[in-house]
């Protein structure tokens, strides 16, 4: 057991990602576990819950299918039963992530009605599961070199602030937290991106969910960002990085796959835990540790190993 400053017990979770390998399913690729699990989603969560209490990791992120909202929904019937059959186990829901792919575009004004009542249908189920943070990206930039050129100047990302206030009050009513999060090739990725969209918000609606591995993956120092902006991270993701991005990926469809190889598991790459761990102490978001493991193969022994990593960052 490992102990707070406060003498609360540091909690650990992981994003449902993390259980998205088909090695772990015995199948042959991740488009064959996202079609079982579409038809088989009590079975899907069943083993999910077993790995993360073999794992001894007791809370869980909730992203895109097949471990998302819909999917918990169908496995379970309603929110209070889905956090009954958790906690039953021990477990709960931490956050619930907003892939880009499955909101409205928050690039078009027009769109911003249904990306608060999107984000308030979230909200919704987290309060119902006991949750009270819902984690967003920003929009992907494009390709560098692409015609005409798409700027992340101080006009864009007012226009992302105001949506973000939009939403972060949404979600207020219903007791969540908005936090942003650091994605690879997206709007907010380098130390500048977070530091400009963090001065253009307010702390009262908007929150940080920095990722180590992605700031590291933009040749930024995940720490320092850390330090900067300690009381507005709410939960942090920790992911460990091979090197920074060393070339221009093409931002399509197959981006995420473009940056896995750069990825790591805690311990194996360049972040500096210790550092990143006494930044993280300082923070709202210090009684969890969410290990993110894009797809591993065995998820139990992942977790394991990266819980290793943090009590020895945290000595």
């Amino acid at each position: 057991m490992t102990l707070l400053n406060n003498g609360a017990e540091l909690r650990f979770a992981t994003d449902v990602i993390t259980f998205y390998h088909p090695d772990f399913w015995g199948l042959e690729s991740a488009h064959a576990v996202r079609a079982w699990a579409l038809e088989n989603p009590e079975r899907f969560w069943e083993r999910v819950m077993n790995a993360l209490a073999e794992a001894g990791v007791t809370g869980i992120e909730l992203t895109f299918a097949p471990g998302d909202i819909e999917s918990a929904l169908r496995a379970f019937g309603s929110a209070p039963a889905f956090r009954h059959d958790l906690a039953a186990r021990g477990l709960s829901v931490v956050s619930t992530f907003i892939a880009g792919s499955e909101s409205p575009d928050w690039r078009h004004s027009e769109n911003l009605p249904g990306i608060v009542a999107d984000a308030e249908r979230r909200a919704a189920f987290l309060a119902d599961v006991g949750a009270e943070l819902l984690v967003a990206g920003l929009p992907m930039r494009t390709t560098f070199g692409t015609r005409p050129p798409f700027f992340v100047d101080a006009a864009y990302m007012t226009r992302m602030a105001d949506v973000a206030h939009a939403v972060g009050e949404a979600v207020a009513q219903y007791g969540v937290k908005l936090a942003f999060h650091t994605e690879s090739n997206s709007t907010l990725w380098y130390e500048r991106d977070i530091d400009l969209f963090m001065a253009l918000t307010d702390p009262r609606y908007v929150w940080l969910c920095p990722d180590s591995c992605h700031i590291a993956l933009g040749g930024g120092d995940p720490v320092a960002v850390a330090r900067r902006h300690s009381q507005r991270i709410a939960l942090a993701h920790w992911k460990d990085a091979v090197k920074p991005i060393d070339v221009e990926l093409t931002i399509d469809e197959t981006v995420f796959i473009q940056q896995q190889p750069y990825m790591a598991e805690l311990g194996t790459g360049i972040v500096d835990w210790k550092g990143w761990a006494d930044a993280m102490s300082l923070t709202p978001g210090a009684g969890t540790v969410l290990i993110e493991l894009d797809e591993a193969a065995d998820p139990v022994a992942a977790l394991r190993a990266g819980t290793t990593v943090v009590h020895e960052a945290r000595a």
